[in-house]
């Protein structure tokens, strides 16, 4: 199975890359491709600086939308500002929830991680389901929205900068419950 892990922070050195990169070693050593779609190469325009050219990509939106349309599971992992989401993660869905890009959002499953310095990272999950629950109704596409998120806390202190866990097993139960479900999920959707 194809996963995009989209680590929604264009901070650098950021907490959000740590999750993704969790995530993708526990999905590669369960034999499954997860290609992650770092941020901090971010460059779409706002909505009011004019649109994405599909016809001439930068490097980081072909990879980004490459690897979202080659997946069968998405997961898009934000950090949590000021109890939201990042711009960009917003900007993102507003910028490729054109005609063009409409395929993005059509058989899929979309599974949504928040992530804290310290306690925190529910609420941009829940404000980014809304917003991709209304682009696939908006499509008319048939795509699965998990309703399982998971909370990464304390991210520092339970991760290094490789993603590489500092021996939490209560975290590492959460995550390996929250990836392990939504993978379920994504092979009954994509069936």
């Amino acid at each position: 199975m194809n996963i995009a892990i989209i680590s929604g922070s264009a901070r650098a050195n950021n907490n959000t890359l740590r999750v993704a990169k969790a995530i993708k070693l526990y999905l590669e050593s369960n034999q499954h491709q997860a290609n992650i779609i770092d941020f901090t190469h971010y460059d779409l325009p706002l909505i009011n600086q004019g649109t994405i050219n599909s016809n001439n990509l930068s490097s980081f939106q072909m990879e980004l939308i490459s690897n979202w349309r080659n997946a069968d599971l998405v997961i898009t992992i934000s950090p949590e500002y000021n109890w939201s989401s990042t711009p960009e993660l917003l900007n993102m869905y507003n910028a490729l929830g054109v005609r063009d890009f409409m395929d993005l959002f059509n058989e899929k499953t979309f599974a949504f991680v928040g992530v804290s310095t310290g306690k925190g990272g529910k609420m941009p999950c829940l404000q980014l389901i809304q917003v991709v629950g209304k682009l696939v109704s908006f499509s008319n596409s048939q795509s699965f929205i998990s309703p399982k998120i998971f909370e990464s806390h304390f991210t520092k202190e339970v991760l290094d900068e490789n993603g590489i866990s500092q021996g939490n097993a209560l975290f590492d139960k959460g995550l390996a419950d929250f990836i392990d479900y939504n993978l379920k999920v994504a092979e009954r959707w994509k069936k």
